[in-house]
């Protein structure tokens, strides 16, 4: 019997970066264009956010480096605003200028990696907004595709979350990946007790002992005895009650905090883990040390980045134009403070003035040059930074 053989569906970067992922009306359009004699057409195509997920009134720009990675070594300039960089609806996120053959099975890929990190990335800092000091940690790749774990993690640690549980992330992105136990290795020894005392056993010393005390008996019962089996050594109890058994989520915790501090065990904190979103954080963060979150960042509403042309030369002057909805000619993006931004056309390079009549600071940057990076990119921790900074402003701005 021949059987096939199981495979993985993915592409390459190879793949990616020749345009082979692309709707096929991209292909068809530039087949056109060749045909007719005007794939020399120069354009300026704007990315932006038209509208945003209902209750969203900002989103974070996530996925600029892997979109220059697409474009890389194609003849276009590139500008847009710094990763990680929050926004409101209508602002100019990027521009891409240059023949518009040269970039045109481009933009499902460009969009995908803009949409999907920017989406993550959005819902990690809605999460962490709410948790406010107490720490986030990204627990979702189970809920995608293995091929895109890495970009996951990125883009939820950009978003503000404090660590990721992936393990090729500390090889990808150099974050050393956190994560206690499964129910599994509860499960497989038979008893807490015997699994609580093989991980202190056998794991690193420099891993942090946090038991998971949900598994056969009540949270109370499991937490207390994961204290005094590990004593000092305890670090954290965390508790991943199902749905069907959490009932009032708070009081649980309520209880566990109770008991571990009459009994002397102040010094263990409580991580909270499954099916949260940023009321249930609201409602536990005054209790909770530090919360695992998963599907609701891996999976979040879309932060649906649009490609438009806004922009087209002829006879050496560019002639603003966009379909119905848009508005024609490419702009620029000026900040005064967070998320209190100026837009204006692209030719006017003078900096518009603030409300206190200082200057407004400019957030394009050119970052591709002929397809040449000419901008240092950041790091990874330095997105993360800027978008904590903006983040704080928002919290002192806004009641929570």
């Amino acid at each position: 019997m021949n059987l096939n053989r199981p495979r993985l569906y993915i592409a390459s970067q190879d793949d990616i970066r020749r345009g082979k992922v692309t709707d096929i009306y991209f292909i068809r359009t530039k087949k056109i264009l060749e045909h007719k004699g005007l794939c020399d057409t120069r354009v300026r195509a704007e990315l932006h956010v038209y509208s945003l997920p209902r209750g969203y009134e900002w989103g974070v720009f996530a996925g600029l480096e892997e979109a220059l990675a697409i474009l890389e070594g194609r003849d276009v300039n590139v500008y847009a605003v710094p990763e990680g960089t929050l926004f409101r609806p209508r602002a100019p996120l990027m521009i891409i200028e240059g023949r518009y053959c040269e970039f045109a099975e481009l933009e499902t890929p460009i969009l995908g990696v803009l949409r999907h990190e920017s989406s993550i990335a959005t819902k990690a800092a809605r999460i962490k907004l709410a948790a406010g000091e107490k720490a986030v940690l990204f627990f979702g790749l189970r809920a995608l595709h293995p091929a895109i774990a890495p970009m996951a993690d990125r883009a939820a640690y950009i978003g503000g979350c404090d660590a990721v549980s992936g393990a090729l992330s500390e090889e990808a992105l150099g974050l050393k990946p956190q994560g206690t136990m499964p129910h599994a290795l509860i499960i497989v020894m038979g008893d807490p007790v015997e699994a609580w005392k093989a991980f202190d056993e056998v794991v690193e010393k420099d891993v942090a002992r946090v038991a998971l005390v949900d598994t056969f008996y009540d949270e109370r019962y499991e937490a207390l005895e994961a204290a005094k089996t590990l004593g000092r050594r305890l670090a954290a109890v965390r508790l991943d009650t199902p749905s069907s058994r959490r009932g009032n989520m708070r009081q649980i915790v309520e209880e566990v905090r109770w008991t571990l501090d009459i009994h002397g065990y102040n010094h263990v904190k409580i991580i909270v883990s499954g099916g949260l979103d940023e009321e249930k954080i609201k409602e536990l963060r005054d209790l909770v040390d530090a919360f695992g979150v998963g599907t609701s960042i891996a999976f979040p509403p879309s932060i649906d980045i649009s490609m438009d042309i806004v922009e087209v030369e002829k006879e050496g002057k560019w002639i603003p134009i966009s379909k119905r909805g848009k508005l024609p000619g490419a702009k620029r993006l000026y900040r005064c403070k967070t998320l209190n931004d100026i837009i204006t056309p692209w030719e006017q390079k003078s900096e518009p003035l603030c409300g206190d009549g200082s200057k407004a600071r400019p957030l394009m940057k050119q970052y591709m040059e002929r397809g040449k990076i000419v901008t240092e990119l950041p790091s990874l921790k330095e997105i993360r930074d800027y978008v904590l900074e903006q983040l704080k402003d928002l919290s002192q701005s806004t009641p929570s």
